[in-house]
């Protein structure tokens, strides 16, 4: 019989990686491209989706800043850590992903966009993959809200990569430079959101993420 494994409850977690995050934040050198735009519509109230590949999710709290945002969070056990240690960091979360509750999260982050004045945040290749390939939850909340999509890029020049993970994700290393680069914010072309609509959306995003 195999031993039952030991797991730590997120809320001890959470308070551990948060400290350590943000002594690792105090050492990395920032630099955005494309930030104005990104101001400039927040301070009109235009609601947005920011869109970027999972791996390189780790330096986005510093993006953040005086955005107010909304991320969507898998429902998994790994989830729960990422939501608690998001929402320390003053991000909203909406749990669920393609397996489980995905529609759900999703009609939830358009109504929080259209309702409270957020952004939303999108890893668009998580939780699972194929890494770097742009699933639909991100064409799908704009469409919804009427928001634009941003796509990021976030650029370490020296990192710790997890090779053996799907996504191979990165940590910035400490006292290394990261590049913040918001691509241009456009708006889905007009058309029935159907499957079809939902799929070159997420082609066309997938490529302007690539191009960054």
């Amino acid at each position: 019989m195999k031993p039952k494994k030991l797991t730590v409850p997120a809320w001890l977690v959470a308070p551990v990686l948060y400290g350590i995050v943000r002594t690792l934040y105090a050492t990395l050198r920032f630099t955005e491209q494309g930030r104005e735009t990104v101001d400039d519509l927040d301070a009109r109230g235009e609601p947005m989706v920011f869109a970027l590949w999972h791996d390189e999710l780790f330096p986005v709290v510093h993006a953040k800043r005086n955005l107010g945002l909304v991320a969507v969070i898998s429902q998994s056990s790994d989830g729960e850590y990422l939501s608690q240690f998001m929402e320390m960091f003053g991000v909203r979360t909406a749990r669920g992903s393609s397996s489980r509750g995905g529609v759900k999260a999703l009609l939830q982050v358009s109504r929080m966009l259209r309702k409270e004045g957020l952004h939303a945040c999108l890893t668009v290749d998580g939780p699972r993959g194929p890494r770097h390939k742009a699933k639909e939850g991100a064409a799908f909340i704009a469409a919804r809200a009427n928001a634009r999509i941003v796509p990021i890029r976030l650029h370490m020049d020296r990192s710790y990569k997890f090779e053996r993970a799907w996504d191979k994700f990165q940590i910035p290393l400490p006292f290394s430079r990261v590049h913040v680069v918001f691509g241009e914010p456009y708006h889905l072309p007009e058309g029935e959101m159907d499957k079809e609509f939902l799929e070159q959306a997420s082609r066309d995003l997938e490529a302007r993420l690539n191009t960054l």
